[in-house]
């Protein structure tokens, strides 16, 4: 099989394009033919030697996420067959022809759905649906704030937030950013400055429930300011840096739930229930067109390098998809 594989640590130039043994699927266990797959943060930072794969996978192929058709089975697997469409999560080796991974992780793409539009929604809209609602128990008419709502898993976020009846606001480092993330759900957007973005929340009279924070640093002090009592604060990403002050007065005061979480490096029944989640809750609703993938830009798998460094400059709005042929 074609795989794009990290030949050392450094820039998208180490990402290469060689042939690789096509791997075998063990019991419990499906191979799947990749027809696309996506670029994540997570992709990045391992190619810069800072995340590096779970034992269970590639070490040097990345990749967290794949749309494509089962094209092996293996012993004890009955809910599936060869040519099924199938799209999901994996901890690493997304970014080549064939992947396999555990029968229990996969879910079925809606017939009405694209290879490329499918490979666009794992790892948004898992994430965003365990960090937000399970995590962060939003419901029905609270509201969430969402950093980097231009991204992957934003555009997942504000659309999730308004499929189950609670207001979205999002923030982002410019007004275009916004101006598109309004047509997903977003109710009001804010323009970040200097990480500082809980006055602007109180000026529009807003009481958020919860934060999806992508961006961790500095604004893990801000969420703390303009969490309403009782708040859930839900950490993601940590683009904004790994370390903050924080006033833990105020946390006391407000009695604010603060969480951290991660999929890639969970247990495999984890990963099983967060699948399983993901299927009776969210497919469904992109069925029925009430949510859908945003996707910023489709390259081929071998100009893996060239959506490295797209995304990495903030420029684009929702998903870079890897197309394979």
């Amino acid at each position: 099989m074609k795989a794009i594989v990290i030949r050392a640590p450094g820039g998208p130039e180490v990402l290469e394009l060689v042939e690789r043994p096509d791997p075998d699927p063990s019991r419990g266990e499906v191979r799947v033919r990749v027809r696309a797959t996506a670029v994540n943060r997570a992709d990045i930072l391992q190619r810069l030697g800072g995340y590096p794969a779970p034992r269970d996978v590639p070490a040097d192929i990345p990749g967290l996420e794949f749309a494509g058709e089962i094209d092996a089975v293996g012993d004890g697997v009955a809910e599936w067959k060869s040519g099924d469409r199938v799209f999901g999560l994996v901890g690493g080796g997304a970014y080549a022809e064939r992947v396999v991974v555990h029968a229990r992780t996969v879910s079925r793409i809606p017939d009405s759905m694209s290879f490329i539009d499918a490979a666009a929604v794992p790892e948004a809209f898992v994430t965003a649906y365990d960090a937000m609602v399970v995590q962060g128990r939003l419901s029905a008419g609270e509201t969430a704030l969402v950093h980097a709502v231009g991204s992957g898993v934003g555009t997942a976020a504000v659309q999730i937030a308004k499929a189950i009846g609670a207001r979205a606001i999002g923030t982002a480092r410019t007004e275009s950013k916004l101006a598109q993330a309004r047509q997903y759900g977003m109710s009001d957007g804010i323009v970040v400055a200097d990480a500082r973005f809980a006055e602007k929340i109180a000026a529009i009279g807003a009481s958020i429930d919860v934060v999806l924070d992508l961006v961790g640093g500095s604004y893990v002090q801000e969420n703390i300011a303009c969490v309403a009592s009782r708040g859930r604060i839900v950490l993601v990403g940590l683009v904004g840096g790994a370390r903050g002050d924080i006033d833990f007065r105020m946390m006391l005061q407000k009695r604010v739930t603060l969480k951290a979480t991660v999929l890639r490096s969970r247990p495999l029944e984890e990963k099983i229930e967060a699948a399983q989640l993901f299927e009776r809750h969210i497919v469904p609703l992109l069925r029925n067109g009430v949510l859908k993938p945003v996707i910023d830009r489709v390259l081929p798998l071998e100009k893996a390098g060239e959506a490295h460094t797209y995304v990495a400059s903030n420029a684009g709005f929702g998903k870079v998809v890897l197309s394979i042929a």
